[in-house]
């Protein structure tokens, strides 16, 4: 145990110029999250303020959990994965470059996951379950999604990117997208398509049919493009789920969809049935038989 202290210590020494920056990057993005719920409340924008306190108690929550999750699955992966890795090799510009490239598209198909199996879905509805879209709705994160969301990064880990490095990538992707969760900026040209930019991001968190289940990357639109889930802002935004909670009790927000999942399961009819209604997409229920064209004696 020691041992591996003193060696995550030392990782951590070594990289810890970004580990720096992208914490100035996540407080002056609070500052401008402040400024514009500022704003709203001046201008009069109609913004529900009760939405915003509850994207910042869920953030309050997300950020304790946060401390002790990251420290268990730092050992795990040091202890049960890293051993494996098929490489080791000192970091440079550009394996910096790679490894963000990586993270990157390791988190559009961990983030197509959270939206194609309901269990996953069930702690990332936590984020897109607010009906306003703001720079605080960037921050309403699951509680428990540190304990799942790592199993995605395993690829990395086992190409040969230490723990630290590995983290500090993903949170490079994670805190690109605080300035997207935003109404104030428009689209912006030739970018659109290439990067994750606002109005991009707005197609993801709408509830339009044509806007479910679309824009999945974190930084780079491309992978979207390639595996066919890119969708343009083409008409106004509906914000939240196709079910709304109608609560802002931060518990209710973070474990909604697991109660919805239990009560799914213990009216379900067969195994089967249970089965899918954990993994299979988020709204699946089980087709009703059709009815017989022949009419009955007794229902006539």
């Amino acid at each position: 145990m020691d041992e591996m202290a003193m060696t995550l210590e030392q990782l951590y020494s070594e990289r810890e110029i970004w580990f720096t920056v992208i914490e100035w990057i996540g407080i002056f993005f609070i500052g401008i999250a402040l400024v514009e719920l500022c704003w709203d409340i001046i201008t009069k924008t109609g913004r529900k303020t009760s939405e915003t306190f509850a994207n910042l108690m869920v953030a309050a929550g997300n950020e304790f959990t946060g401390l002790f999750i990251n420290a268990v699955i730092l050992g795990i992966t040091y202890y049960f994965v890293q051993p494996f890795a098929l490489f080791s090799f000192e970091m440079s510009p550009t394996h910096w470059a790679a490894a963000i490239l990586l993270a990157d598209f390791l988190y559009y198909w961990m983030h197509r996951a959270e939206h194609e199996i309901r269990v996953l879905w069930a702690y990332h509805v936590v984020h897109h379950s607010s009906t306003e879209f703001d720079l605080t709705t960037g921050y309403r994160l699951s509680w428990i999604e540190g304990l799942i969301e790592w199993v995605f990064l395993v690829p990395m880990l086992l190409l040969g990117f230490d723990a630290i490095t590995t983290f500090a990538a993903i949170s490079v992707v994670v805190v690109y997208q605080t300035w997207i969760h935003t109404q104030k900026i428009g689209t912006l040209g030739k970018l659109e398509g290439i990067i994750s930019t606002p109005s991009a991001h707005r197609v993801h968190h709408g509830s339009n049919d044509k806007y479910l289940d679309k824009n999945y990357g974190g930084i780079l639109m491309i992978w979207d493009r390639i595996f066919g889930t890119y969708q343009p802002e083409e008409e106004t935004v509906a914000f939240g789920i196709t079910t709304p909670i109608k609560s802002i009790n931060p518990f209710v927000i973070n474990f909604h969809e697991y109660a919805a999942i239990i009560r799914d399961c213990i009216s379900a009819q067969n195994g089967a049935q249970r089965i899918k209604y954990i993994f299979a997409h988020p709204g699946w229920k089980p087709t009703k038989p059709k009815k017989s064209a022949v009419i009955s004696e007794q229902e006539k």
